[in-house]
């Protein structure tokens, strides 16, 4: 039995994760288009069995569905500006970072000439592209994703739509990318910490997964007292945060450690408390976040 044809995929954008998903492609036997301002970074994807288009109307012509994984919105509308005329009757699917403002503009101008728009975002790093957990997620145009989300699927296993607005994806990848920075900076003042006695910071690495664990064991308790807007029966309250708040300091102060990253936090817990949210769920503080002092 014949295999079916795979569909034409053009990528523009060819950093690390574009790269990844020109490669992916390809290995998925789709025929592949790619290009970059710098033309350069398409030749190992040449090797591999794309196709280099050196202007970006031919990238656009070469396939009916463009992946754009650039930067930001705006690096995505200046390298496809020059094609506006090319647009017309093609799909457009965006991966790239940038905040739901900016996903609303591309997607009124790319619907203005002509073209069917998806939103998108991938939630992890360029070597896990292709895998059957990698999650992505997309909004927008719903015919777009039905149409091609076998394709789409070839990035990762875990593909999702989240509705037909056009900026959800960009809306929860700061709404979830919220959490990275500062639990890196978590992770990096531990390291600091360790090593600063002579440990590897490899050794904290499996203690560090388990407490991750717990925090993601919590998640749905905290998200149901924050749905529910009752923060009265908690597990973790906000006094007692409130009262680490000196061993946060001095653990600056014994160690030579810079903890000033934490001022922000402990501000929130003072307004807090101020609040008489004491007795209250940690989860209450996103009362506070919602309305800046």
């Amino acid at each position: 039995m014949p295999t079916p044809a795979r569909t034409p995929v053009t990528v523009v954008g060819l950093g690390s994760m574009g790269a990844a998903l020109a490669s992916a492609y390809v290995a998925a036997g789709h025929p592949t288009t790619v290009w970059n301002r710098s033309p350069e970074k398409a030749a190992p994807l040449v090797e591999q069995g794309a196709t280099h288009a050196v202007d970006i109307r031919e990238a656009i012509a070469a396939s009916p569905l463009t992946l754009a994984c650039l930067t930001t919105f705006d690096a995505t509308l200046a390298a496809l500006e020059p094609a506006t005329d090319g647009l017309a009757g093609r799909d457009l699917v965006t991966l790239n970072s940038g905040n739901p403002a900016g996903a609303r503009a591309l997607a009124a101008w790319a619907t203005g000439h002509g073209a069917r728009f998806l939103g998108g975002a991938i939630k992890n790093v360029p070597t896990a592209v292709g895998e059957p957990d990698t999650l992505l997620y997309y909004g927008g145009d719903h015919a777009v994703f039905t149409a091609h989300e076998a394709t789409l699927r070839v990035l990762g296993g875990d593909t999702r739509f989240l509705g037909t607005e056009p900026d959800l994806a960009a809306l929860y990848e700061q709404a979830v990318g919220g959490t990275l920075l500062p639990a890196l900076l978590g992770f990096f003042q531990g390291a600091a910490l360790v090593t600063q006695r002579g440990l590897d910071a490899s050794t904290l690495v499996p203690y560090t997964q388990k407490w991750l664990e717990m925090v993601n064991s919590v998640l749905p308790t905290f998200a149901a007292e924050i749905d529910r807007g009752d923060y009265s029966a908690p597990l973790s309250s906000v006094g007692i945060f409130h009262a680490g708040i000196p061993y946060d300091e001095e653990l600056g102060t014994g160690n030579g450690l810079d903890v000033r990253w934490h001022a922000p936090m402990h501000d929130l817990l003072r307004r807090a408390m101020a609040e008489g949210r004491g007795d209250q769920s940690i989860a209450s503080l996103v009362e506070l976040l919602r309305n800046p002092a």
